[in-house]
């Protein structure tokens, strides 16, 4: 099924290399940090760190999740030393603004990351007043995307209508559980995002409707559609 945009009044926003693009490295930064805390927390070197963070991250959805079901890991403490970071590289985006401000709806975030991390991004960006909500790892109970329950409870939380929403994520598997629900889901690329690349593989999976490798120049080609309809 691929679902169109006329009925959408709710625009619900992954944070890391989706609401920023991903060649500015930000989360090359959180990625370094998860794999300090897991070097000194195992006690191992960094090469065999990475391979423990990255095998965590495919199989769990987050590190964060692996460390906390095989180490007993406290979130709060794994949070904060990750997450501080230089928020700098991420750039002012005009045309982010500019395309957000033009679509009539509510527009949401929902990350894996924390409320705090995504304050700062969005202060970078320039977009903060745009967003109504921000669900994050914390509101899900540590339960990180694809699962589905954390879908479920920003759904409740939120009290948004899955089926009149979009979904758009980085990650393709992330759009498995939001599409089963009703919504519509944007997937958004960029050669920079190794992750995505590696999780994604060949072809686009039929639960992602959309795609995208330029987010602003999407949302305003919506806007514009909208507008010749109406």
């Amino acid at each position: 099924m691929n679902r169109g945009f006329s009925h959408i009044d709710t625009w619900v926003f992954d944070l890391d290399n989706t609401l920023y693009p991903a060649s500015c490295r930000l989360f090359d930064q959180i990625d370094v940090k998860i794999g300090a805390f897991v070097s000194q927390l195992l006690n191992v070197d960094q090469a065999e760190a990475r391979l423990v963070q990255k095998a965590m991250f495919y199989k769990y959805g987050t590190t964060l999740r692996g460390l906390m079901i095989e180490h007993d890991v406290k979130p709060e403490e794994f949070l904060e030393f990750v997450h501080d970071i230089d928020h700098a590289p991420v750039p002012h985006d005009p045309g982010l603004d500019e395309a957000l401000h033009a679509l009539p709806g509510r527009k949401l975030i929902f990350t894996n990351g924390t409320v705090a991390h995504a304050e700062k991004v969005l202060a970078r960006l320039g977009v903060t007043h745009h967003f109504g909500d921000i669900f994050d790892i914390v509101h899900s109970d540590y339960v990180p995307k694809p699962a589905i329950e954390p879908y479920r409870k920003f759904v409740a939380q939120t009290a948004i209508s899955p089926k009149t929403s979009a979904m758009f994520e980085d990650i393709a598997r992330n759009l498995e559980a939001p599409a089963s629900l009703g919504m519509t889901t944007v997937l958004v690329t960029s050669p920079d995002n190794r992750d995505a690349h590696h999780l994604n593989g060949e072809g686009t999976p039929d639960y992602v409707d959309h795609v995208t490798d330029n987010l602003p120049g999407f949302l305003a080609g919506l806007v514009r559609l909208r507008s010749r309809r109406n």
